[in-house]
């Protein structure tokens, strides 16, 4: 029985020794090949290789357009319309009539003022003629005198009548017509507006800490809300020279050549001075930077080690960077990553510290159809 049982013991500890050696030692080592033997495919990424560049540099406003000439066209005198020269939306060239005034009166003073004007001239020449032997010097002076008053009721009364021809004083397009034919207009009643596009002006303002960078002649770019994606060039003409005291901001005004008359007064209008370009600096597109509350990051990527083929093993690792102004697409890397260094341009949310890449393409920014396939 002693043998027996001591053959039982020796059995069972044989067993546990077996179960321990499988658990602690054989099992693991299997898991570990099971799990290299189906380890995930490495993540497809896109990448790109951070360069330099020089970084435009502008003093960005807001602000509004305004017209370099424009003018509510109004009548100097009243009277009633009884010509109306022009449609809504015309173009026209400075000089042209607008409307005509009723002027029939006034032409016929006019015809009685020169009369006495002709009548006055032929009676100053007479005593011109006569003074000395039959003609006191006085009666020269009287008809001298009589020939100005004429000539001065024939000047008034021409002035009259030119006001009441109303002319476009520029060259110009008008706007909507806001009177009738046959409609009695007070003195300043608007008949149409004038607007001269060719030309406008960029009122924006800026910080007053902007002031050391300014100069008349700067570039200045201006974008509106009715052309997405296009810029306008103007030129910085004023900075006015005192700062506004309750929002601390400089008033500064831009001249905009507008030759197709895409842009119109009142536009709202974001302007940026142009500034000289900070040079090479290193850049990346935005893509390839993961915003986030706990701060801006790329993934770089770097061999680590060789395959069992022999070839390297591509390797993302998370780096925190710094990033400056966007441009193009693009944004400023000011620490973090240098020059030459590859990093994600897309699929970063696949990936993590240590996660294993495959590289497919070099240019985030091309579209499928551009990507050369294999």
């Amino acid at each position: 029985m002693v043998k027996r049982f001591l053959i039982m013991a020796i059995l069972l500890a044989g067993v546990g020794a077996a179960l321990a050696w499988f658990n602690y030692s054989y099992r693991p080592h299997l898991i570990a090949g099971f799990i290299a033997a189906n380890a995930p495919p490495p993540t497809a990424i896109a990448v790109i290789a951070a360069k330099t560049a020089n970084i435009p540099q502008a003093l960005g406003g807001i602000g509004s357009i305004q017209a370099v000439h424009q003018v509510m066209v109004a009548p100097e005198v009243a009277g009633r319309i009884v010509q109306i020269f022009f449609e809504s939306g015309a173009t026209v060239k400075s000089g042209d009539s607008l409307i005509q005034l009723y002027d029939k009166p006034d032409r016929g003073d006019l015809q009685n003022f020169q009369a006495q004007q002709h009548i006055a001239e032929l009676n100053l020449k007479r005593s011109q003629q006569l003074v000395g032997r039959y003609t006191p010097q006085a009666t020269v002076d009287q008809d001298q005198a009589a020939l100005d008053q004429a000539e001065a009721g024939v000047a008034k009364t021409q002035a009259v009548i030119a006001q009441k021809l109303v002319k476009a004083p520029f060259d110009g397009q008008l706007g909507i017509r806001q009177i009738d034919l046959g409609q009695y207009v007070q003195a300043g009643s608007t008949v149409v507006t004038l607007t001269n596009l060719d030309q406008l002006y960029v009122n924006f303002t800026l910080p007053e800490q902007a002031k050391s960078q300014l100069a008349v002649g700067q570039i200045v770019r201006v974008t509106v809300d009715a052309y997405p994606g296009k810029t306008f060039e103007a030129k910085l003409s004023t900075i006015e020279p005192q700062v506004t005291a309750d929002t601390r901001t400089l008033k500064l005004q831009a001249v905009l050549d507008n030759p197709g008359h895409l842009v119109l007064p009142g536009m709202f209008a974001n302007a940026g001075v142009v500034l000289p370009s900070l040079p090479d600096v290193v850049v990346l597109p935005e893509t390839a930077v993961d915003y986030s509350l706990y701060g801006d990051s790329v993934f770089a990527i770097k061999a680590d080690g060789v395959d069992a083929a022999g070839k390297p093993v591509m390797k993302a690792t998370r780096v925190f960077v710094k990033t400056g102004q966007r441009f193009d697409n693009q944004v400023a890397i000011l620490s973090g990553i240098s020059a030459g260094d590859v990093v994600a341009a897309s699929g970063q949310l696949k990936l993590g510290t240590g996660t294993v890449v495959s590289v497919i393409s070099t240019n985030a920014l091309k579209t499928p159809d551009q990507v050369p396939t294999n």
